[in-house]
């Protein structure tokens, strides 16, 4: 089984690359793609996936913290 890979994107999206399987707050299943979006603005008019609306409208940059 190979590893997910969940990247944070800089002013933009969570990318989500793997076999995982998507489920909302009740336990049913999303369609998902071997790679695909998630909103994190919460703009998208498809949510939970990003649609591209953040372009322009939504700034975040997430680093790891450094360790000391």
């Amino acid at each position: 089984m190979s590893k997910v890979q969940i990247k944070i994107n800089d002013n933009g999206s969570i990318r989500i690359t793997g076999d995982v399987e998507l489920l909302d707050g009740q336990g049913n299943v999303y369609q998902t793609k071997p790679a695909f979006s998630l909103c994190r603005c919460g703009l998208s008019s498809n949510k939970p996936f990003c649609d591209g609306t953040h372009k322009g409208n939504f700034e975040s940059q997430v680093r790891v913290p450094e360790e000391n």
